[in-house]
């Protein structure tokens, strides 16, 4: 721990989602460590407040999903974010950390950097795979941006934005080396037997789309491997009962065993995972299971992103190790023959998955650097130098 000059401290926060929430109060919690005296206030969850975070809003406030709802509540979140900017200006803190929720959080970050205020950024939004022209407003909106990622801050640099690489809070969280008997003991599965993890996406599109290559090839595989079980969890009874209803009308032979908001349980007990793209596939990584990543989404929309998209991977190993560590199977490419074919491949050349476990755990220890505690080292360092 480095020693700071820094003996009393204000900051504003605001958080958006629950993984905000957990890392807006580890973040305070690392602080507090450093400088005792601290006051926080701003839009937090529960765990912001157990910190000591004073609540002005409650983090509820900006749990906006998808396209539609943002828009119908414009109005609302517009004099949120003015609220805010009021308040800060008068109360001025020290510094301000915008957790994640880049759309809101961006905006007032700027505003509040014009004002006079140090504005740092805690999870940097995916600019670097798409929307790149968005590092010219990120540049003007703070002072400092935490990376998750160590790609992220090289990005940053390019673009001569002060950045500084944390690690991931996930790195931490899962161990180096998973537990795979704990997992099935937990889930009640058998301790000899081989599981094949489906885990299709938390969102009900996703799984509209992926339901069916799944499943298929969930079939395919049990044909040629009849000691093989399936496993699965959804995010949610809704996710729950729409892949259950695919199951039974696509693949009701097929061994499935159901879970609602174990993924992390499935997948330390899995042999093998057949995952939707997202940050499920670094959880699938940390966890050390070879994975086949399957994506599809409405052709327009995929027409699209070929376009805007700066990345050639899709899914997070490739992109930290920075070339195809794991198989991406794309749109059409996601069909049961190709996603078995994968599968199978693991299955039969056990060599190529020790070598990917311990490709997987090289990655994992470069992202665990306890990122708390970084995070607070870093705006520390930052207000001192100011």
């Amino acid at each position: 721990m480095l020693a700071s000059s820094v003996k009393k401290l204000k900051v504003g926060i605001v958080a958006g989602e629950a993984s905000g929430d957990l890392l807006g109060a580890n973040l305070i919690n690392a602080l507090r460590k450093r400088v005792p005296d601290i006051e926080v206030e701003g839009v937090a969850g529960p765990q912001m407040i157990a910190a000591g975070c004073k609540p002005l809003y409650d983090m509820e406030c900006l749990s906006v999903m998808g396209f539609i709802e943002p828009l119908k509540r414009l109005p609302e979140l517009i004099k949120l974010r003015s609220n805010l900017f009021q308040h800060f200006s008068k109360h001025q803190p020290d510094v301000f950390i915008g957790v994640d929720a880049p759309d809101f959080n961006l905006g007032l970050e700027r505003k509040l950097r014009q004002a006079g205020i140090s504005t740092v950024h805690y999870v940097s939004p995916s600019v670097w795979a798409w929307r790149q022209y968005r590092v010219r407003k990120i540049a003007k909106s703070v002072d400092k941006m935490l990376t998750l990622f160590p790609f992220e801050r090289k990005f940053y640099e390019k673009h001569e934005v002060p950045a500084h690489y944390v690690g991931h809070p996930l790195a931490e969280r899962i161990p180096l080396e998973p537990d795979t008997a704990a997992a099935k003991r937990s889930l009640g599965l058998e301790p000899e037997k081989h599981y094949i993890a489906l885990l299709p996406g938390s969102r009900k599109q996703e799984i509209d789309y992926l339901a069916e290559p799944y499943l298929l090839a969930a079939k395919q595989l049990m044909q040629q491997h009849p000691e093989l079980e399936f496993i699965t969890s959804q995010v949610n009874e809704a996710r729950y009962q729409q892949f259950h209803a695919a199951w039974k009308k696509l693949a009701p032979e097929v061994p499935i065993t159901f879970f609602e908001k174990r993924s992390h349980d499935v997948m330390a007990a899995a042999d093998i995972v057949i995952v939707t793209s997202g940050t499920a596939t670094l959880e699938v990584m940390l966890y050390k299971k070879p994975m086949i990543i399957a994506y599809r989404m409405p052709w327009m929309i995929y027409q699209l992103a070929k376009r805007i998209v700066k990345t050639p991977y899709v899914g997070l190993p490739n992109v930290l190790a920075e070339k195809f560590i794991v198989s991406e199977l794309i749109q059409e490419d996601a069909n049961p023959d190709a996603i078995a074919k994968q599968v199978n491949d693991y299955l039969k050349h056990p060599e190529k998955v020790r070598e990917l476990v311990q490709t997987f755990t090289e990655l994992h220890q470069t992202l665990r650097c306890n990122a708390a505690e970084q995070a607070a080292e870093a705006v520390l360092e930052m207000i001192d130098k100011n």
